[in-house]
Formats: C-alpha cells, sequence, structure tokens
C-alpha cells in the first residue's frame, strides 16, 4: 500500500513482517478466545477502537528507534487513533502471539498475548523493532479477559521501559501512550472492591518479544498441573521456531556452527544464560524488583520484558517483594537470580532433544558462578574500585549490604552518598574522617521507632528461626550446627540483630548504628586507599574513580511513590506529572562533578541546582502503604 506525500511519519513505516513469514500463523480470525494448536502467532480480524482516544505522552528516545520524530507524532491528527489501536498503520499486520509458561512454578498451559497486538517489524538504522500495542482488546489468549489495559498499568509500564533503558539495562521500550474515554471494571487491590478505570494502549517496542514460554507450546502433559501445551510434540515447530530465532537474533551463532544443530543450539543456551545471568545481576546492583518472574516473562533476548508489579526498593531489604500477590514470596529480591536460573532449566526443558542433555547441564551449572561475576564487577563499578580487584571485595559489599539492611538504609541514596566518601589521607583520623559522610547516611536510614517496628514484623515472620536461635544460644551443640551451616547462621545472625534493636533502649541504639556504618565507612576508605599504587596520578585515578560511581549509582530511579504520584494526576486529567517524571528518568545520573553536598574530603560544599530533587529525596511515610499486585 502507498502512502501519499502528506501522510505523517507513523504512517510512512517501512514494515518488514519477517516472523508472520517465517513461523506457522494460526489464519481463521475467528473471533473469542480458543486453543491455537500448530501456529506461533493468530491473525487478528477487525480493531477494537478506543472511545475518544488521546496521545497524552511520547518518548522521544524510543520513537527515534522507529525513525519517527516526537513532535511529528504529537502533531500528527491521526497519531492518537493510529498509536490507539483504532486505525491500521499501513504495512501492519495485526496478529497476537501465542506461548505458554510456568506460573509461580505451575506449569500453566497456554497463555498468549492476552491484551497485546503486534503490529509488525520496522527496519531502520538504529536496528530492527518489533511494534506492539498492549491493550489493543481481546484476542485468541486473552480467557476470560477483556484485552484491555487501564491508566495506571499502562503509566507504569511506560514509565519503567525509559527508566531501564536510560540505566543501561536491557529493556522493552515504551514509545507512546494512548488513553481514552473507554472503562472497564477493575480490582486494583485484589479486595474484592471494583472500579471503573480509563482504558489505555501502550505502544512497545523490541527486537522480538519471543519468551522461554514461547518454546513452552510443545511441551506435554505436565504431572503437576495436568496441562500440555497446546502444540504438544510438534518439534518440526520447535524446530522452526529456534531456526528462526538463532538466524535473527544470533546470527554470529548461526554463522559459526552451521549444520552443527546441537552444537549451534549448545551455544545458543549457554548465550541465552549468559544475557540472563547478566540481567538479573543488573537488577540486584539497582534495587529492581520484576515482581513476576514466570517463564513467561522472560526474553529469549536477556530484555526486561512485561512490567506488572515491579518495584524498586526504597529501604534495602533482601525479603523484599513488590507484588502482594507473591504471598510465599517466590519473587522476592534475593531470589530473583535463582528462579531466573531456574526459568532457564525450563527453558532446556522446552528445548527438549535439540539440546545436548549433558551441554545443557553444564550450563545450568555456570549460570550461579556467571552471574555472581557480573554482580560484583557491577558493585566494584558502584564502590569506585577501578583499579585493583581484591578476593575480599564481596565481603566488602555483603558487609555493606548487612549494615544498610539492619539500619534501613535507601538502597539507592545511599550508593550516591558513597561518592563522598574521601580518599584517605596520611595522618587523618579515621573515624573522624567518616564521621560527616556517615551522618548523611543516617539521614537516609529508617528512623528508631521503624527500626523498632521492622525488627518486631521480622521476628513475627521468622518464629521458627528466633526459636532455632534461642536454643542456639543456650545449646553448644545446637550453636555449633548452625555455625557449620553458613546460609543459617547469616540468617540467624539477622534475627539476632533484629531482637537486639527491639530490645535496646532509644540512645545506645543510635550509637551502635552509627558505630556500624563508622566501621564499614572506615574499611571501605582502607581499600580505597589501596587502588593506588604510589606509582600513578592520583588525581586522575580520583577523578576516574567519581565518573565511574556517577555512572553506576542513579540520583533516581522509579520509585512506587513516584509513579502513584504521576498515576493520581493522570486519573483526574493532568498528564505534567507523567512527562516530568519521564525527563528525569530519562537522565538518571548524576554530574560527575556534582555530588552530595560534600567533597572528596569531606568538607561540605555548597549544592549545585537540583533539577530532580524532588524525585531523588528520601521517600514520604507515605510510600511503605502502596499495593501494587
Amino acid at each position: 500500500m502507498e502512502s501519499s506525500s502528506s501522510s505523517s511519519g507513523l504512517e510512512r513505516l517501512p514494515f518488514n513482517n519477517t516472523v508472520l513469514k517465517k513461523l506457522p500463523v494460526d489464519e481463521s480470525e475467528r473471533g473469542g478466545s480458543r486453543t491455537v494448536r500448530g501456529a506461533c502467532f493468530s491473525r487478528l480480524g477487525s480493531l477494537q477502537p478506543l472511545l475518544r482516544p488521546r496521545l497524552v505522552s511520547v518518548s522521544a528516545a524510543a520513537l527515534r528507534l522507529l525513525g519517527v520524530s516526537a513532535p511529528e507524532v504529537l502533531l500528527d491528527p491521526a497519531g492518537p487513533e493510529l498509536l490507539g489501536g483504532c486505525r491500521l498503520l499501513p504495512g501492519s499486520q495485526p496478529a497476537a502471539h501465542c506461548y505458554s509458561g510456568h506460573q509461580f512454578g505451575l506449569f500453566a498451559g497456554q497463555l498468549g498475548d492476552g491484551a497485546a497486538m503486534y503490529l509488525g517489524e520496522v527496519e531502520h538504522t538504529q536496528g530492527r523493532w518489533e511494534m506492539q500495542l498492549k491493550g489493543a482488546g481481546v484476542t485468541p489468549y486473552s480467557r476470560d479477559g477483556d484485552g484491555r489495559k487501564v491508566l495506571r498499568s499502562s503509566i507504569r509500564e511506560f514509565l519503567c521501559s525509559e527508566a531501564m533503558a536510560a540505566l543501561g539495562i536491557p529493556s522493552t521500550r515504551a514509545a507512546s501512550l494512548v488513553t481514552s474515554d473507554l472503562y472497564v471494571n477493575r480490582d486494583p487491590l485484589n479486595s474484592g472492591h471494583r472500579t471503573l478505570e480509563r482504558c489505555s494502549v501502550v505502544l512497545r517496542l523490541a527486537p522480538s518479544f519471543i519468551r522461554f514460554g514461547s518454546f513452552e507450546i510443545f511441551l506435554g502433559r505436565d504431572g503437576s498441573s495436568g496441562l500440555e501445551g497446546p502444540s504438544a510434540g510438534r518439534h518440526d515447530i520447535r524446530a522452526q521456531l529456534l531456526d528462526y530465532v538463532v538466524e535473527t537474533f544470533y546470527p554470529h551463532i548461526q554463522q559459526a556452527h552451521g549444520s552443527r544443530r546441537k552444537s549451534r543450539n549448545g551455544v545458543f543456551f549457554r548465550e541465552v544464560m549468559m544475557r540472563t545471568a547478566k540481567l538479573v545481576a543488573q537488577w540486584q546492583c539497582v534495587g529492581f524488583c520484576h515482581g513476576v518472574l514466570n517463564t513467561d516473562n522472560m526474553s529469549i533476548l536477556g530484555l526486561t520484558l512485561d512490567y506488572g508489579p515491579f518495584g524498586f526498593m526504597d529501604r534495602f531489604d533482601p525479603d523484599f517483594v513488590c507484588n502482594a500477590s507473591d504471598k510465599r514470596r517466590r519473587y522476592s529480591y534475593q531470589a530473583q537470580p535463582s528462579v531466573c536460573r531456574w526459568n532457564l532449566a525450563r527453558l532446556a526443558e522446552a528445548l527438549g532433544s535439540e539440546l545436548d542433555a549433558g551441554a545443557a547441564a553444564a550450563v545450568l551449572e555456570d549460570f550461579t558462578p556467571t552471574y555472581e561475576d557480573f554482580y560484583l564487577g557491577i558493585m566494584r563499578k558502584k564502590l569506585g574500585l577501578v583499579q585493583k580487584e581484591e578476593a575480599a571485595d564481596g565481603e566488602l559489599v555483603s558487609d555493606l549490604l548487612r549494615v544498610m539492611h539492619i539500619t534501613g538504609a535507601d538502597f539507592t541514596n545511599t550508593f550516591q552518598l558513597l561518592s563522598c566518601v574521601g580518599w584517605p589521607e596520611e595522618g587523618d583520623g579515621e573515624r573522624a574522617a567518616a564521621g560527616p559522610v556517615v551522618a548523611l547516611i543516617l539521614q537516609q536510614c529508617a528512623s528508631i521507632e521503624e527500626l523498632k517496628n521492622i525488627g518486631k514484623q521480622a521476628y513475627q515472620d521468622n518464629i521458627e528461626l528466633a526459636m532455632i536461635l534461642s536454643m542456639a544460644e543456650s545449646d553448644p551443640v545446637m550453636c555449633g550446627v548452625a555455625a557449620e551451616q553458613p546460609a543459617l547462621a547469616r540468617q540467624l545472625e539477622l534475627i539476632r540483630r533484629m531482637k537486639e534493636i527491639v530490645e535496646t533502649d532509644e540512645d545506645p541504639l543510635k550509637e551502635k548504628l552509627r558505630d556500624d556504618w563508622l566501621r564499614w565507612v572506615c574499611k571501605y576508605r582502607r581499600r580505597l586507599g589501596r587502588e593506588s599504587d604510589g606509582t600513578g596520578d592520583l588525581s586522575l585515578l580520583k577523578r576516574e574513580r567519581l565518573r565511574v560511581m556517577n555512572s553506576n549509582n542513579p540520583r533516581v530511579v522509579l520509585r512506587n511513590y513516584i509513579a502513584q504520584n504521576a498515576i493520581r494526576a493522570a486519573e483526574s486529567g493532568d498528564f505534567s506529572e507523567v512527562n516530568r517524571v519521564l525527563k528525569a528518568l530519562e537522565n538518571p545520573y548524576a554530574d560527575p562533578e556534582t555530588f552530595c553536598g560534600l567533597d572528596t574530603c569531606g568538607e561540605q560544599k555548597p549544592k549545585e541546582s537540583e533539577v530532580t530533587v524532588d524525585y531523588s529525596a528520601k521517600p514520604p511515610a507515605w510510600a511503605r502503604t502502596i499495593c501494587i499486585t
């Protein structure tokens, strides 16, 4: 279809819908939910228009990936209808992707794009981008759903997709946000109270939205759930899908291995493992929790995929859970690496005979050390350890996180403040030099009242551990047994510290917490001192340390309360806060020449102008009451 010379940038997009040519497509276009067998995609029939669609925000950076500018999209009269799924973009071919998945550990059978409409792929100088409208209406995979997304969840996905990209973390992208006067009933808190919410649509971009679950449609009957994939046993289609993924997105592997299929597939699986390990390490290092790490939410390209009940930690807590529906804490912050490994094992099972079993097992064995290497590498950068790698650096990081947990320190802001720690100078008093920074860090920690409440809750939530601790304290044999199990010993030590916090009076507790931080900062300064071998230019090393720290410790992340403020304003018709937050998230890292109000020697310095001061401040108390499901 030719477009006229007056058509907009959106209507001139050069679609090349390779995936629909390479993979089996269900052509029926029959409406309603159904089981789709023998196909990876389903054609979608007539569009399901929104009522009075309005384009309320765009990401200029994401639109540039398509070769389109933000002004021409914002000024395009057809923009709201084209980006809201009301009118078809010339050259696009609406479809929905069929996939399965393990949800909360159990195989769930057919899932698929229940609220997303694939439009096609656009080739541009910056790559190949699949376009997808999320919230565009019912598909064959909607089950009992209406295929719609509401303003609340759409804002969160729109903002977080772009926030992650700006942080340098691989992610699907979000180019536009359209809302409307079409309403649907929702129960946002799973409380039984339903309310009307506006239907909204996000334009998502990615090189591909294929996920681990895409390969699970070929799985046979599951012993636990009794369900099977809709294309169970269709190994011919599984081979087609695998060939498409490797040839299109891992061409270097295809070229290197050619007709040696098992060898090629083993290297592919290792590459997916590496990307997944690096991705989860990056999440951990910014305090990001995905919330629903089911296999259908794991990208085959190592992208952050599907932003539902995500959350960036405010106060550091390894047991942090951002999804209020996750009662068993399966997807807690500290569980994310092991869950990703578990999901990789499910991918290996789904690939079945395409993989050599021994090679796949070896790849899975390498996941944890690979993750740990990525994680420690990033953490060294966050601490400004740019010159040397020491065996004890992992312990330095662990000690920092332990003190952060015990003192209820804000994760993001504490790492920001570490760039204020001055380089050790000969003859300076360790504790005196550390004092000003520690005072700033303590301002980012929980209050004594909050800590006592946290301690009581932790003690109640871990009553079995508390009983083991009580026995260990009075029984040398039990104490020895606990000491021989490092993981248990660490948990018991944490419970002991929580008990100590609850039982200690306020003034001694304040002094104890201050002492914990002084001890760690002094240890950190000694480690900084070993960065220099005495032969190089120390001033250059100091500048490089600050540059690296300020490039790896974000000043602003999309905290839940920031998103909630933007949502509240938007639900009343004011989208200015959404756009202000987007602008702040596009530049999350501090200027390397400014930091924290202290210089590197710990002296007070005047604050620079802070455009994002509202978004980098310690969260308000009400932020702890936000519930995301």
